[in-house]
């Protein structure tokens, strides 16, 4: 477990932090905006998740806490030589998986995009729904110059679908979902 007694150090005083194998990088570098990207992520949770209650929030918790790991597994490069990392591994990817097929087995399919709103649970879940796809951008990007862990983007990537899924059955399970139509202000000429 992590104790923490102090929380200013003055360490990222001149810019830089570290990573979990001690090396000092800038706080701009690439790894650090993911981790940020990844922990914004959680944050945005977090807010929807004061709309939530019961099996919804409890899966919520589950993944905020996920996320944690994934900014572990950030923080510790691939190449490091000091205790084993913690990864994220394809059963978290499995997991949300199966609680995507879970909740999207009451939902009606789709005819077209679902347009962020309906109702406030489901408005904050879109909200976190798209800062996730940010950090997996932030991933997908610093992956094209260091190594990372493949399930990372395949956890965020799908986390997002959770997310989108979720928002959906929080609007009365899809009943009360806001359809986009296309070119319906578009004025005629």
């Amino acid at each position: 477990m992590v104790q923490l007694t102090r929380i200013y150090t003055r360490g990222g005083d001149q810019g830089k932090t570290s990573l979990g194998d001690g090396a000092r990088v800038s706080k701009h570098a690439a790894r650090i905006e993911a981790i940020g990207a990844v922990d914004e992520a959680n944050a945005a949770i977090g807010m929807a998740r004061l709309t939530l209650k019961d099996r919804e929030d409890l899966m919520l918790r589950r993944i905020q806490n996920d996320l944690f790991d994934v900014g572990a597994d950030l923080c510790m490069p691939h190449d490091h030589r000091k205790k084993p990392a913690l990864r994220i591994q394809p059963d978290h990817v499995e997991r949300l998986e199966e609680e995507i097929d879970a909740l999207n087995a009451v939902l009606s399919p789709l005819a077209s995009f679902v347009l962020p709103g309906g109702s406030v649970a489901s408005a904050a879940l879109h909200v976190a729904r798209t800062v996730v796809r940010r950090a997996e951008r932030c991933v997908c990007q610093l992956s094209e110059h260091e190594v990372v862990n493949d399930n990372l983007v395949a956890y965020l990537n799908r986390l997002s679908d959770h997310l989108f899924v979720l928002a959906r059955y929080m609007n009365d399970q899809g009943k009360k979902d806001v359809l986009w139509e296309p070119g319906a202000n578009r004025l005629l000429s």
